[in-house]
């Protein structure tokens, strides 16, 4: 009789474990991801993040089984050639600011979709509070520790490719479903090699870097992606978007545990301010916020 009631509940922690732990692999991922910025550079971290990335979901979803149509063609362009600008501009800003403050100013983005496809008044309240947040976050407020400006503003710009990113993915994803990331990844790594050339040259081919780059790409894109699907398949859409308002969150403890990035307590408002504006966006407006990982 009790091995009912706890068979639910282990069939509705798994979902919940599976997206935890694909924020987490991707939290790891970019700690790893920095670690190769002083060997290669964000942008060769970037390609190398890309194509590595790319290889794994072509090897296990097989895109070339369902052929885009003419019709969907421009929008998976799109959402590839956005899916490049944006690794590329989170990865410039990680360079030159924290990890936790990266991912909450990246927020920005999503943030912004969600609440103008809102028509309530009262939603607006959350976009007062992730405002307050990234002000917070700016290199304006002298917290003791000062952001590099130009990371702000990378980041910031990050923020506004994510907003691209859900307009792009859903308009591709109605017709390619999840092949649309797949055939994402490779534009996207089509745009982004010559970036990572330029910068790193041969050393993208190196034997040590090649090891570090699967372990990004896998922490990164094929991991995170693979859990995403088993928690989509059985989570509601507003749960998942919930949940994954706590990645600034996990990107500051990520950033604190494996970087030893110390951030000031107006920074940790800061990106409060703005994990607690995206769950009051998540439970109160419709649309949930997708992820670009």
């Amino acid at each position: 009789m009790t091995s009912t009631p706890i068979a639910a509940a282990e069939a509705k922690g798994l979902p919940i474990g599976a997206l935890l732990g694909a924020m987490v692999s991707i939290q790891i991922g970019a700690t790893f991801a920095k670690g190769l910025f002083p060997l290669i550079g964000a942008n060769g971290t970037t390609a190398l993040r890309l194509v590595v990335g790319a290889l794994m979901l072509a090897a296990v979803l097989r895109p070339w089984r369902v052929r885009p149509s003419r019709a969907v063609l421009p929008w998976l362009i799109a959402y590839g050639v956005n899916l490049a600008a944006l690794n590329l501009l989170f990865y410039a800003a990680l360079a030159r600011i924290p990890l936790g403050v990266a991912v909450a100013l990246e927020f920005s983005g999503p943030l912004l979709v969600a609440t103008l496809s809102s028509r309530r008044a009262t939603d607006f309240v959350w976009v007062v509070l992730a405002v307050a947040g990234i002000l917070l976050l700016s290199p304006f407020i002298h917290s003791g520790s000062a952001l590099d400006p130009i990371g702000v503003m990378l980041a910031l710009a990050a923020g506004g490719c994510w907003a691209l990113y859900i307009v792009f993915a859903q308009k591709a994803g109605a017709e390619l479903g999840s092949q649309t990331t797949a055939y994402g990844l490779v534009i996207a790594a089509a745009v982004g090699l010559p970036f990572g050339l330029a910068e790193a040259g041969t050393n993208l081919i190196a034997p040590a870097i090649l090891v570090s780059a699967l372990l990004v790409g896998l922490f990164s894109s094929a991991l995170p992606f693979w859990l995403e699907m088993v928690a989509l398949t059985r989570m509601p859409a507003r749960l998942y978007g919930t949940l994954t308002c706590l990645e600034p969150a996990l990107g500051a403890l990520a950033g604190f545990l494996f970087l030893h990035e110390i951030l000031s307590p107006l920074q940790c408002a800061g990106i409060a301010a703005v994990v607690v504006a995206a769950f009051g966006a998540a439970l109160t407006i419709r649309p949930p916020v997708p992820s670009p990982e």
